[in-house]
């Protein structure tokens, strides 16, 4: 590439280098040196070495303090169109196809330009296509796309060139039947204009941006683009507070927001999204959930579809949380692995049957069916379980004087349902609940020396789990 053409339009365009991609921020000297140099902001800061500023000059700004480093022009590929790479991806493939349907009887038919022929028939019933990290940047000669793919339903362009919204429209809306698109580790500058680009997402149901750099604002900015999108998955952006989307995303049916920092009590802000029926937010630092509408035992009007909740690898410490969940009208499916929690047990078979027994209407736990032999012994098992504590607080055997105080029913809101269901446990069927403490997870030994019946027994306490 020329130094005239790069000073024209490399500004916001996106480049790539030794497989780093990044997006040019200054073009220019950068003295005492001699000749063009790209000032370039890399996806990933460990690929740069400064901030932007060289020798006391700033020459670009980044957002990441080692962001940025400069290359000479001819280092970077500012990429190829669309056409240009999917003939690159499909040519091998579509190589071999051809040479099988050339041999006829052991013997190879020569017959000119039947092999571009054929690449162009199997490239226009393509239905899914994979340009993953191959460069793409641009839509190439008008109407191309439309001619040579006119049938892609599904298409993805993770880890690309494209530079923004503008640019990736100009290529699906010559995919008329496009339903999946996946744009994840891309650097997409935001369209000022979002609403204007809507046709060339009309037939998209399914979106990944996961790894795009994005805020929470930035999607609800760009949202208007997607008026019937059903699957928005943004894995690992840079999505902090949640705010109410207005008149966008209302038939979301799956959101995936694991993997970003949530302020926690921003969360509620999604609550209202009607279609809502699966929401990840797994790895997002969360520790409470709470429904505040409504009291224990009654269900919250919030996220009313939500069937399927993804909270693995979170900071939830309290069975409250579990509680709050049990108000979720819909909530079928549920995913809480490596959370404190879990490790209140020494048995995680135990935490497990808690959180069914408090859960009425769970049938997968942590990607396990919940039988209904499973769920009536650990509804029956939570009741002896915490029976002991029943009674104390008030409880008893004979309905009129069955009255624990507000303290276990904040505790245990399904207790009393569990009692309607099974009847009251037998009081010697009630086990005494022990704090979580070290000498409470020993276990006794007891030495005898049968050729000594005079000799005391000796009693030596172990951890129930040991390292050898």
């Amino acid at each position: 590439m020329k130094a005239q053409e790069v000073l024209e339009d490399a500004v916001g365009r996106r480049v790539s280098c030794d497989g780093e991609r990044g997006t040019v921020r200054y073009v220019g000297p950068v003295p005492p040196t001699a000749g063009l140099w790209l000032g370039v902001e890399w996806d990933d800061p460990e690929r740069g070495k400064h901030d932007g500023s060289h020798e006391g000059v700033r020459y670009f700004t980044c957002r990441h303090p080692t962001g940025g480093s400069f290359v000479r022009p001819k280092k970077a590929s500012f990429g190829v169109d669309y056409v240009t790479a999917l003939k690159q991806r499909y040519e091998v493939e579509l190589q071999e196809v051809i040479g099988e349907e050339l041999k006829i009887s052991s013997r190879t038919v020569m017959m000119v330009g039947f092999e571009d022929v054929k690449q162009k028939q199997r490239l226009e019933k393509l239905t899914e296509i994979g340009l993953r990290r191959c460069e793409v940047s641009d839509p190439g000669p008008e109407k191309e796309i439309r001619n040579t793919t006119p049938l892609a339903q599904s298409l993805d362009l993770s880890g690309n060139l494209l530079s923004s919204w503008e640019v990736l429209a100009a290529v699906t809306e010559q995919l008329e039947a496009l339903r999946e698109l996946q744009l994840s580790h891309n650097r997409l500058s935001i369209s000022s204009e979002p609403s204007r680009l809507s046709p060339a997402f009309s037939c998209l149901r399914v979106l990944s941006l996961n790894s795009c750099a994005l805020t929470w604002t930035q999607v609800l900015h760009c949202a208007p683009m997607w008026q019937h999108l059903e699957e928005l998955y943004l894995a690992d952006n840079d999505i902090t507070e949640l705010l109410r989307p207005q008149r966008v995303l209302q038939t979301l049916k799956v959101l995936d927001l694991s993997n970003n920092h949530i302020v926690q009590e921003t969360v509620l802000e999604i609550s209202h999204l009607p279609c809502l029926e699966k929401l990840n937010l797994s790895s997002s630092g969360l520790s409470v959930i709470q429904f505040s509408d409504a009291s224990a035992g009654d269900k919250t009007a919030l996220f009313p579809a939500l069937k399927t909740l993804l909270l693995d690898d979170n900071n939830i410490s309290e069975w409250c949380v579990v509680n709050e969940l049990e108000k979720l009208s819909s909530l079928l499916h549920l995913s809480c692995r490596r959370n404190p929690l879990l490790q209140r047990e020494k048995n995680p078979e135990t935490v497990r049957q808690i959180i069914i027994a408090r859960l009425s209407r769970l049938e997968l736990l942590d990607m396990r069916k919940v039988l209904s032999d499973e769920r009536r012994g650990a509804e029956l098992d939570y009741c002896k379980k915490f029976g002991l504590d029943w009674l104390k607080a008030g409880g008893h055997s004979d309905p009129e004087k069955n009255h624990p105080n507000t303290e276990f029913m904040s505790e245990h809101p399904r207790f009393l349902a569990l009692l309607q269901k099974y009847g009251a446990p037998d009081e010697g069927e009630l086990k005494e609940q022990k704090p979580f403490a070290l000498k409470n997870q020993l276990l006794t030994l007891t030495f005898v020396c049968p050729e000594d019946s005079e000799r005391k027994p000796i009693e030596k306490k172990l951890p129930g789990k040991s390292t050898h």
